[in-house]
């Protein structure tokens, strides 16, 4: 059996492990320390001067800006069905409903038209707005945020953009992760660039962001004692992590570049086949191709996504399906959704292929090969 070919492993470099090394040495281990400041000042130069809150996840970074935005039992908040349970999950936290919108076909991210209906909806029923709109950049595609901005303006709805598979990528020249009031990113070890575990709280708002790492701080007060006039958090990142995060921004343009070779290899020699499709960026964007997925119709290709899932596993490499959408998770089940068409049938046809940025040829070719033999045998 060849070696396996995983989906998006860490791409770690001699750089990484001299910079954890020297965190080591100088014995800052606890979630404070000279790495963490300077991990959060270099990402701050690459989204375009924003405020930024390194954490302990992504999702810790969601929690914070839904406490700071006053989100609570009763009120909504949309949120794209079509994404990872751990941006409907932060809803729940804070005890709001969440109210899943379905894609729209370009982006696969929030649709803005379903958007713009429930909220007339909401106002011809007299009842209360969402209290803000969450979106998520998929797999490194930005959403639509020219046109979510004409609907939800009008009505003083803020944006928070769940861009933790985007850092790297564009949207109308400007960097993903500041078209929101607030974003978030991640560093899981599976994402472009990793930390092993980790995140970050952007916003435009200094003040805001101050507060947040107050909260993940366990809020306590700068005295000499522990005082605590609000309820905090355990959510900062460490030093040793951040360590991590300081070398991998470093090759950022690089990994990027090379999993937009990734996406090219796959559309160049798989993108002909009948029923094959890949997920592309529109003109407005610069995808990061974080991931590069396919849909498979079936009853053109002559195969689902499916097959290829299993036909990729028996040759040890790894793929898997795209996110299965909220609305039809158990957890979700009484939760209401605007449409689901679209974020279903990506379901049903996705199928995220390997896209690690130390991706070789050769690894590249077993995939390939293994799908038009797949092709070959259902023909």
């Amino acid at each position: 059996m060849k070696p396996r070919i995983y989906l998006s492993p860490p791409h770690m470099s001699a750089l990484e492990r001299q910079l954890l090394l020297d965190a080591f040495d100088s014995n800052w281990i606890a979630p404070l320390g000279p790495f963490v400041d300077q991990f959060e000042t270099d990402l701050s130069a690459r989204l375009a001067g924003r405020a930024v809150c390194v954490t302990s996840s992504g999702t810790a970074a969601l929690h914070l800006i839904l406490i700071l935005l006053g989100v609570g039992p009763g009120d909504e908040v949309l949120v794209p069905s079509l994404t990872f349970a751990a941006t409907a999950n932060a809803v729940r936290y804070v005890g709001a409903d969440p109210i899943f919108v379905d894609s729209e076909a370009e982006t696969w991210a929030i649709s803005p038209e379903l958007v713009k209906e429930y909220l007339a909806e909401c106002q011809r029923a007299g009842r209360s707005l969402p209290k803000l709109v969450m979106t998520v950049d998929l797999y490194g595609q930005p959403a639509n945020y020219e046109r979510l901005r004409q609907v939800v303006e009008p009505f003083g709805i803020p944006i928070v953009q769940d861009a933790a598979e985007a850092l790297g990528s564009f949207y109308r020249g400007e960097p993903v992760g500041v078209q929101g009031d607030y974003a978030v990113l991640s560093f899981n070890g599976n994402k472009i660039i990793t930390t092993s575990g980790g995140g970050a709280l952007v916003a435009r708002d200094v003040e805001f962001v101050v507060h947040a790492r107050k909260l993940a701080s366990q809020a306590r007060e700068p005295v000499p004692h522990y005082e605590h006039t609000e309820i905090g958090y355990n959510y900062r990142l460490s030093n040793l992590l951040a360590a991590l995060g300081v070398a991998q921004l470093r090759s950022l343009e690089a990994k990027v570049a090379a999993r937009r070779a990734n996406h090219e290899f796959y559309e160049k020699n798989l993108g002909g086949m009948r029923g094959v499709e890949f997920f592309r960026e529109p003109d407005f964007a610069r995808s990061n191709y974080w991931l590069t997925v396919a849909t498979i119709d079936p009853s053109k290709a002559g195969f689902s996504r499916d097959d290829v899932i299993s036909a990729l596993s028996a040759l040890n490499i790894e793929a898997r399906p795209t996110w299965k959408p909220m609305h039809l998770q158990p957890v979700f089940s009484q939760a209401r959704v605007l449409g689901g068409v679209i974020s279903e049938r990506i379901f049903r046809e996705g199928v995220c292929l390997p896209s690690g940025s130390a991706m070789t040829d050769a690894e590249r070719g077993r995939v390939e090969a293994a799908i038009l033999a797949l092709a070959r045998a259902r023909s």
